[in-house]
């Protein structure tokens, strides 16, 4: 056998050319216990907080606990693959998850792993779960609106680009509802979406997954999953999973929407974790640190300032209270770090009420500055109006006779709670909460009985598009409102409710004409 000398002579010189200098090093250490998501190793003596390691049996942990003589590690995975004596080594890497626009319309584990079968996510980018938030100078005021297609939410507790509003509520008041609403609203409108679920059941996020599926809105959404039945660090670490894909999009100049669904959930597992690793416990047992885990997530969430891109996070945190306690240990943390609360009454659901939202109790600290031009001139009077009207009609039932003036504002009330009524999945355009919402404080659904009210604003919303289609066409998104707009819309406005009062006559003439017919005697017949 030959050899061929030009051969071995590239070989060895590509060899040469690839040859690095540099060595590897990584601190081995061994398990001395583990049990529970969490393992305590010896010998990592250089290991730093927040640092992912490596176990032998090739799961992946994060340094959690920096003790004298041993490092505390929650494992993310399979925690009952790593055993006692097992070896572990540092990467001298933060944790980090892939982002980028290979994951929208997937459903991923905290980690970035496929969960939905659809093939690996192929993409070269990646951010560290952990990075300080925008500082002060980096962001700008909250001013363009992260539209709902919730009348009432758009209406009264405004959500802007940039903002953080919590929607808190007992179990099973329509809190995911909303969120779900939010994201499908953003479609055709170039927001991003990363829905974190969190301490949720499988069949649970199943339904969300379809629900977005089936309105087109997976497409632009990123469903982060670590269920009830993930381990507790895989929970703990979910919403800063969905925190950094969101910000890929944000400082590429991007509007992002992020819901972490929810935050009691997370804080539960991140309490456990932290008993685990013996931590002292404060209130409620949770550790002293909680109010940091929640505040450096949410804070992440900003409108960045021009230089910095423009771009935005808008962040809508979710809260499960207990028997409506909003002032428990958890919630209170939570309304003080966010830009104000939509709070959810079961009292209000369990009556049809849907969205339940309390007026009284819900706020947005941004206010109109979210809000386009004719919403913020339509809605105006409307939260104080409907507070007033849940006061009158405590007062009311008590049974005393009410003035005129009472008895038609308690009607006008009771319509416009029929007004604000909606159905799940069904967005409003801001024309059509425009119209709808104008002509309930204007009054020209007084006359309508309340039971029909629903049925009359969908007649009136199509009348709209196609008899005045001009009038529809100059709301131009609520950007627009002005004195001849304003006069359009009320001469198309009486002109529907003209014409629906004729026919509501005649259909009362119809029936009393009816009904006397069939009151009246036989006439007698010849024997």
């Amino acid at each position: 056998m030959k050899f061929k000398a030009d051969e071995i002579a590239s070989v060895i010189r590509k060899e040469i050319e690839d040859f690095s200098g540099a060595v590897e090093t990584a601190e081995v250490g061994r398990v001395l216990e583990v049990g529970d998501g969490i393992a305590r190793c010896h010998g990592l003596s250089g290991a730093m907080a927040g640092e992912m390691v490596e176990f032998a049996s090739g799961v992946t942990g994060l340094v959690f606990n920096l003790e004298e003589h041993s490092v505390g590690i929650i494992i993310l995975g399979d925690y009952l693959s790593v055993e006692e004596g097992e070896t572990v080594k540092t990467t001298g890497e933060l944790l980090s998850v892939p982002v980028g626009e290979a994951l929208l319309g997937r459903v991923v584990d905290p980690l970035g792993n496929p969960l939905d079968g659809a093939g690996p996510i192929v993409t070269g980018e990646r951010r560290p779960l952990e990075t300080a938030a925008p500082g002060v100078v980096d962001r700008q005021p909250v001013t363009e609106p992260m539209e709902t297609g919730i009348k009432a939410v758009d209406a009264m507790v405004p959500i802007g680009r940039g903002q953080r509003e919590l929607i808190i509520g007992d179990r099973k008041t329509g809190k995911s509802a909303i969120a779900l609403d939010t994201i499908i609203n953003q479609k055709g409108k170039g927001v991003k979406c990363v829905y974190v679920a969190c301490g949720q059941r499988d069949s649970a996020v199943a339904g969300i997954v379809e629900t977005l599926r089936l309105n087109g809105a997976l497409d632009y959404t990123t469903v982060v999953v670590a269920g009830a039945s993930n381990p507790a660090p895989l929970q703990y670490i979910a919403p800063y999973a969905g925190a950094a894909m969101c910000e890929y999009f944000m400082y590429k100049g991007e509007a992002t929407l992020v819901v972490y669904d929810d935050l009691s959930k997370q804080a539960q597992a991140y309490r456990q974790l932290s008993l685990l690793m013996r931590r002292p416990p404060g209130r409620e047992a949770y550790p002293g640190d909680v109010f940091f885990a929640h505040s450096r997530l949410l804070e992440r969430a900003a409108k960045l300032s021009d230089e910095r891109g423009g771009g935005s996070m808008t962040a809508l945190p979710i809260i499960e209270t207990l028997e409506g306690e909003v002032s428990a240990y958890i919630p209170t943390n939570v309304i003080s770090i966010t830009d104000g609360q939509i709070y959810l009454e079961p009292d209000l659901f369990y009556a049809f009420v849907r969205p339940a939202i309390n007026v009284g109790i819900s706020v947005s600290r941004v206010g109109g500055n979210a809000q386009t031009k004719a919403m913020k001139k339509v809605s105006g009077g409307l939260k104080l109006d409907l507070a007033n009207f849940r006061a009158l009609e405590a007062f009311a039932q008590i049974g005393t006779d009410l003035d005129k003036e009472t008895q038609k504002q308690l009607d006008r009330g009771a319509r416009m709670v029929e007004l604000l009524k909606q159905k799940q999945y069904q967005p409003y355009p801001v024309e059509d909460q425009v119209i709808s919402i104008y002509a309930g404080t204007k009054g020209y659904f007084d006359s309508v009985p309340t039971s029909e009210v629903t049925a009359v604003e969908g007649e009136l919303l199509q009348f709209m598009k196609d008899e005045k289609s001009e009038v529809y066409a100059s709301l131009e998104g609520g950007s627009k409102w002005g004195d001849d707009i304003v006069n359009s819309l009320e001469a198309a406005l009486k002109e529907f409710f003209d014409r629906d009062r004729m026919n509501r006559e005649k259909t009362a003439a119809g029936a009393t004409s009816g009904a006397s017919a069939a009151a009246a005697p036989a006439p007698a017949t010849a024997a």
